[in-house]
């Protein structure tokens, strides 16, 4: 073997793919992970427009019974968190989305369930509707101060900013060193905009996308600022797709049934 050859070798561990590199440069992997975490589901509903020609009385009982069977679920001993918002006007191809959080995935199928048995149901479309695992970020540790929890407590804000996100294959390529050397580049970017709170989820594996990324605020102009400096960082050179992107204001379910006619 030339000493070339023998050079390449050595190296060739610190640029493996989809390994972590510990300062002494020794190559480690993650163990399987069985831990209880919480799942995240955005499901977006658009309602079909023969609804609005229906009765007033008509609609009127079948948003009671809609409403009624959200509330009932949210106020359920069931390990589960439901947030409500309308989008009514935000966006042509959804009136209104559900964020459900639970550490159990048929949780959301046994709702959905009971909401597909109303007779609204049968006026509802979902164009979109993502899943993803709540995690803490490989990125985040090194920054002192800073981390995303692994225990979600959501829509604080007037607004959710929510969108599917996918990486280019070039990002995992790189090494784990250059790939945090860019996200403390974001994070440092990121941080004076402090009325925006981030939460990532992941979804390798369990959906299409690879992240969900979801931006709870009380300032969209704040958002918007945001967005555009992260535009100018190294890793959004990597990012794949982060479309389509929703605006979702947090009301009641009561209210999202008045926004929807």
């Amino acid at each position: 073997m030339s000493h070339s050859t023998e050079n390449a070798t050595a190296q060739q561990p610190g640029r493996g793919r989809m390994v972590n590199l510990d300062p002494s440069g020794q190559v480690t992997l993650p163990p399987p992970d069985r831990s209880r975490r919480q799942y995240l589901n955005y499901a977006f509903f658009k309602v079909d427009r023969e609804f609005r020609r229906l009765p007033p009385e008509e609609r009127a009982c079948m948003k009671e019974e809609f409403a009624s069977t959200i509330e009932r679920w949210a106020e359920s001993e069931e390990d589960l968190i439901i947030r409500t918002y309308s989008l009514v006007g935000l966006r042509a191809d959804a009136d209104f989305m559900l964020w459900r959080i639970s550490h159990d995935l048929a949780t959301f199928q046994r709702m959905q369930a009971a909401l597909n048995a109303t007779k609204l149901a049968g006026y509802l479309t979902q164009p979109y509707n993502f899943i993803s695992l709540q995690r803490r970020s490989q990125y985040v540790n090194r920054i002192e101060g800073s981390g995303e929890g692994v225990e979600l407590l959501p829509g604080q804000g007037k607004y959710l900013f929510v969108y599917p996100f996918v990486k280019t294959r070039a990002w995992y390529d790189l090494s784990p060193h250059a790939r945090q050397g860019m996200m403390d580049e974001h994070i440092y970017a990121s941080s004076p905009f402090k009325g925006v709170r981030l939460n990532t989820s992941y979804s390798y594996g369990i959906d299409d996308q690879e992240f969900v990324v979801a931006f709870d605020s009380d300032y969209p102009q704040e958002f918007v600022d945001l967005v555009e400096r992260l535009r100018f960082t190294e890793a959004s050179q990597y990012t794949l797709r982060d479309t389509p992107m929703f605006t979702c204001r947090r009301v009641p379910i009561r209210e999202v049934m008045e926004h929807i006619g």
